[in-house]
């Protein structure tokens, strides 16, 4: 293993100036943008398919860990995607909590019985060792620092938690980069201003989704920040039936 590989990460990536305009405007441009296309956020989630919808998300929790009974931590809930199908499989809606900086996003979420609370994976509003499974879904791009963050995902698991981080990385090959980066910088986008509320915010959010998707750090060095927090067991799955830029970053507390 080299050195680059033992090194941990901070940043996901480096700040994208055609959206702010230094690191420390970064966290007032996302809330803006989330909370002014909240409403269409879901249409365009469907339309971005990708193989992520309910049922793959239901099936990564599982893989993850995820089973009856087990108190859940969503971080980065937004409209409620995963933490509605951890709702699913823990079959107890009181059992799951979502938590996320975007205010508009979780007013746009249906999710009678789930607590949520606005806040930061950076600094989680709950106590340690409090859930027994925390979850990240397509947030890790917008995360300002992954050490801290996985540091506290890390503290408010139990001993034996577990974690699971949902992400889109960007393909292997060249031609398949230029395919998706079409997609999502020029098809989606277009999409966006037909069928959207919020026209061109949502063209704007979708953009900047492949730009965030292009510009982060390769999958070993999430890992590798995992395993520097003090996780074990760390390891990057992608399922076999799926495409294979949807990844899952796997985890526990000792």
């Amino acid at each position: 293993m080299t050195s680059e590989r033992k090194e941990a990460i901070h940043a996901p990536h480096q700040p994208l100036t055609d959206y702010y305009a230094s690191e420390a405007e970064r966290a007032g441009f996302l809330r803006a943008i989330f909370d002014s296309t909240a409403q269409d956020y879901d249409r365009m989630e469907a339309v971005l398919g990708l193989g992520t919808g309910a049922w793959y998300r239901g099936e990564a929790l599982k893989r993850a860990g995820l089973t009856a009974g087990m108190r859940v931590l969503d971080i980065g809930t937004g409209t409620g995607l995963v933490a509605r199908a951890a709702v699913r499989i823990t079959g107890d809606p009181s059992l799951v909590v979502g938590v996320d900086p975007s205010p508009g996003m979780m007013a746009q979420a249906n999710l009678p019985g789930v607590q949520l609370v606005e806040g930061r994976a950076e600094e989680v509003p709950f106590p340690d060792a409090s859930f027994d499974f925390v979850s990240l879904g397509y947030a890790l791009r917008h995360v300002s620092d992954l050490s801290v963050a996985f540091a506290e995902f890390k503290r408010v698991l139990k001993p034996a938690g577990k974690l699971c981080l949902l992400e889109i990385t960007k393909p292997e090959s060249a031609w398949g980069r230029r395919l998706l980066k079409v997609y999502m910088r020029s098809v989606l986008p277009s999409l966006a201003f037909v069928v959207s509320q919020n026209k061109h915010g949502t063209r704007k959010l979708w953009r900047y989704y492949w730009d965030t998707i292009e510009a982060c750090v390769p999958p070993h060095q999430v890992v590798t920040t995992l395993q520097s927090v003090g996780f074990v067991d760390a390891r990057r799955h992608v399922d076999a039936k799926g495409l294979p830029i949807l990844a899952e970053y796997q985890a526990t507390k000792p």
